[in-house]
């Protein structure tokens, strides 16, 4: 079938949608000349922002449009209109950048931003606070430095996560390569964004619309977003099992033979809706290193052709796996190969290694893994970490990584360099040592408010008071040495993938969530709802009477969420009732 017919087939299919959000995003897409719309007259007029429709366009571009909620009081006394302003995301597949590439983020966040840059949970960087004349001169910058944000937002593929430690391995840099080549692949064909962010500077396209075509994604491209990952044997840092398509490594030696797939995994859902739900990945082959771009591509081109276009909280893969089957989804795969697939081989995945600290690499050199608290990198009284991290990575060059965990690696370090760099850093407030994080070592969350229009209740801005919190009764325990990661996120999207790991917190209303217990530490099981609409100081309250059991019943090194799993949250509600919240449910 030739791709004109495919984007024939897309086009007519649109004509058949049934009113509502999901049908006019749809045709958005489809009458945006490939992700232009009115976006070059709206960017060049003098307005604060852009009108709806083009609103879902940038998203492809990168960006996202946001308002100061915190303002929203002082604006209505004042009659005045929403203070908008802008997220701009960078694609880094793997999360692997150079110096200069940090330092060009770190000049465009002062310039352009709020000042701050934000790690991402997929291993990018944000911007925030970017005001609607300053888009094109900041994106173009990010370009200048050899990145790009196209692709990192948008119903396409996102940014490709991949394990970022350089350790030990050829294998190792194998799998960042491919994180690369899928990212690169995948990418959107369009002219768009370099005509209307780059000055109009043209690649090797064809230079006219219409002959313009988008060979894997068609002229609607995907019914919602696209999340892939590459994790190393044993390591689930990526949270292989939370993505559309995940690749695990399969080694022979230090030398990568192949892969295992899993697809179908996804975090998002919607308070109130049963038909839309967290969901972890099933396993579906294992394929070659040479197999994985056009395997992916296929996979990716039945999400296209099958994913829900009506109704856009109902359109990841997740649902295409989990309603029609893995067995279904293989045979459609199979059959656009051309060719039978191999069986999975079994998965092992043992530990989610945050890589903070000081790691020996192959070649001698060094690596050193630094906490970010919620990717948040901003200098503040008593930690000036963004200024510590610009006076280190200019002094020093260091290649540099990020994790999904939000936090940084500083790589390609000589051994003669560790002390004096450690020492710069400390002088900055830096904390080198991982043990001395404390309990927020494996706690994250999304940015939410002020300026994610989708927030229900505080994440960032909420966390470290919690945390704070439940460092009291931790220590009373004498559990405050051990490894337990918390997740909230201020609406039920689930960014910060709270519905992995101990304890997930999700965003309900104005301080209010739901607590969710009983993940394991691998990321490879989801935890369970506990607890409902739990306010905001209430949240440790709610939690102490299991840390006590935890405590006084656990077995052997069994970490708090398996503890929970293995006990049942029926169970620990019946035993905890005379002093938990009347809002468990019964």
């Amino acid at each position: 079938m030739s791709i004109g017919h495919e984007d024939e087939i897309q086009a007519n299919d649109l004509k058949h949608l049934g009113p509502g959000e999901g049908s006019k995003v749809e045709h958005i897409k489809l009458e945006s000349q490939h992700l232009r719309g009115q976006l070059p007259e709206e960017l060049a007029s003098e307005s604060s922002h852009f009108s709806e429709d083009q609103i879902q366009l940038i998203k492809f571009h990168g960006i996202y449009q946001q308002e100061d909620r915190d303002a929203r009081q002082q604006r209505k006394a004042a009659h005045t209109e929403k203070a908008y302003q802008f997220m701009v995301r960078t694609r880094i597949p793997g999360g692997a950048i150079t110096a200069e590439q940090y330092l060009a983020h770190d000049d465009i966040s002062n310039q352009y931003a709020n000042g701050t840059i934000r790690i991402t949970t997929r291993q990018g960087l944000q911007l925030h606070g970017i005001l609607k004349g300053d888009l094109k001169p900041a994106i173009a910058s990010i370009n200048e430095a050899l990145l790009s944000t196209l692709a990192a937002c948008g119903d396409v593929n996102r940014n490709v996560m991949a394990c970022p430690a350089p350790t030990s391995s050829r294998a190792q840099a194998q799998v960042q390569e491919i994180a690369h080549k899928i990212a690169m692949h995948l990418a959107p064909r369009s002219q768009a964004y370099h005509e209307i962010w780059i000055d109009g500077e043209k690649i090797e396209t064809p230079t006219t619309t219409s002959e313009e075509v988008e060979p894997i994604y068609g002229p609607t491209y995907l019914p919602r977003k696209f999340k892939i990952a590459v994790a190393f044997p044993g390591d689930n840092c990526v949270d292989i099992y939370t993505q559309d398509v995940g690749l695990i490594a399969i080694l022979d030696g230090e030398d990568l033979a192949g892969f295992t797939l899993v697809i179908g995994g996804g975090m998002g859902m919607t308070h109130g809706k049963t038909e839309t739900y967290p969901r972890l990945a099933n396993p579906l082959c294992d394929i070659k290193p040479e197999e994985a771009l056009k395997v992916i591509e296929t996979i990716v081109t039945v999400q296209r052709d099958y994913g829900d276009r009506k109704n856009r909280k109902h359109a990841r893969m997740k649902y295409v796996v989990e309603e029609r089957g893995i067995a279904w989804f293989k045979q459609q795969v199979e059959e656009r190969l051309g060719y039978t697939l191999r069986e999975p081989s079994p998965v092992h995945l043992h530990d989610v290694e945050d890589h903070l600290g000081w790691h020996q690499q192959a070649d001698g050199r060094w690596f050193l893994g630094l906490h970010v608290q919620n990717g948040r990198i901003r200098d503040i009284e008593q930690l000036q970490l963004k200024s510590g991290l610009r006076a280190v990575i200019g002094s020093y060059q260091p290649g540099v990584r990020l994790t999904g965990q939000q936090n940084i690696l500083l790589t390609d370090i000589q051994a003669e360099d560790r002390e004096a760099l450690e020492d710069q850093l400390r002088s900055y407030g830096i904390e080198t040592d991982p043990s001395k994080v404390g309990s927020y070592r494996f706690a994250m969350a999304c940015p939410s408010l002020p300026t994610c229009g989708l927030a229900l209740a505080e994440a960032e801005r909420a966390l470290p008071g919690v945390m704070q919190q439940l460092d009291i009764p931790l220590r009373e325990l004498g559990l405050d040495g051990e490894p337990l990661s918390v997740r909230m996120t201020g609406c039920p999207n689930g960014c910060a993938r709270p519905y992995m790991g101990d304890i997930g917190l999700v965003g309900r209303s104005k301080n209010l969530y739901n607590v969710y217990i009983g993940g394991d530490r691998p990321n490879a099981r989801l935890n369970t709802l506990y607890a409902t609409s739990i306010h905001t100081d209430k949240i440790v309250e709610t939690l102490t009477p299991l840390l006590s059991l935890w405590k006084a019943e656990r077995q052997p090194q069994e970490s708090f969420g398996d503890f929970c799993h293995r006990i049942g949250v029926e169970q620990l509600r019946e035993r905890v009732a005379s002093v938990a919240s009347p809002s468990l449910p019964r």
